[in-house]
């Protein structure tokens, strides 16, 4: 399955579900060939592969707790031995458990910042490590930063150590022709977002940006696409995709 021609090669992890199965299609619909990374759902990993290969794209699947170097070093294996190297890797893997301050369960604390900052860390110093020239990554923060809503404390905090990670590994990077940079989404209507919320409170949250809607998984991977692709003079930077959310 060696991929010998000049076809760049994307890692989503969080891949089988969410944002990160959009911005799979996103990417194989660039014609990246694709390793769809997933922690407990090898079989939506296993259909949406199964789905790119259908439509003549290429496409992996690729398992492991991406808090766990050593797992996810076997990963960057596999896909390395099918296609022959990696170009870009979107970590979109993460968890969000919101609670406020005061009641947080700390279990719930080390649980979301295992994933969500040891994950990125993992996944992005593998990268910095193992990614041709010409590539990118792209880490996942949220419009919350800005926004201070509360219960959000412990997620934000995650996602702020996430924005600190991307802005200094650019600068690391310096003469390796690789981009890192975050995108930081505002509201977007998932399956996950969308779960025992009332209509009413989402037509509140949609009324948030000027453009009176929730974003949608598409708005969010065109950003994904523009930076894994095209925009080699952005980076380091964090790309607030939210509609214009305060």
């Amino acid at each position: 399955m060696n991929n010998t021609s000049a076809q760049r090669v994307a890692l989503v992890t969080g891949g089988s579900g969410g944002i990160g199965r959009a911005v799979v299609e996103r990417l194989a619909a660039a014609d990246f060939a694709v390793a769809v990374h997933y922690a407990g759902s090898k079989d939506r990993a296993e259909e949406t592969v199964g789905q790119i290969i259908g439509s003549g794209g290429q496409a992996i699947a690729v398992g492991g707790d991406v808090a766990d170097e050593q797992a996810m070093s076997v990963a960057f294996d596999a896909i390395e031995a099918a296609f022959g190297g990696i170009d870009v890797v979107v970590n979109t893997a993460g968890i969000m458990l919101l609670s406020p301050i005061a009641t947080l369960d700390l279990a719930d604390l080390d649980r979301m910042h295992r994933t969500n900052i040891r994950g990125t860390f993992v996944v992005s110093q593998l990268a910095a490590n193992r990614l041709r020239a010409g590539g990118a990554i792209i880490n996942f923060s949220t419009s919350v930063t800005r926004t201070q809503l509360p219960t959000y404390g412990a997620y934000v905090a995650s996602k702020a150590a996430i924005e600190g990670i991307t802005l200094i590994l650019a600068r690391e990077l310096r003469g390796r022709d690789i981009t890192v940079n975050a995108v930081a989404p505002g509201p977007t209507a998932t399956p996950l977002f969308l779960e025992g919320k009332s209509r009413e409170l989402i037509d509140q949250i949609a009324s948030m940006n000027p453009m009176g809607r929730l974003g949608t998984p598409q708005d969010i991977t065109e950003t994904v696409a523009f930076l894994a692709g095209p925009a080699r003079w952005v980076n380091g930077q964090v790309l607030f995709t939210n509609g214009g959310m305060a």
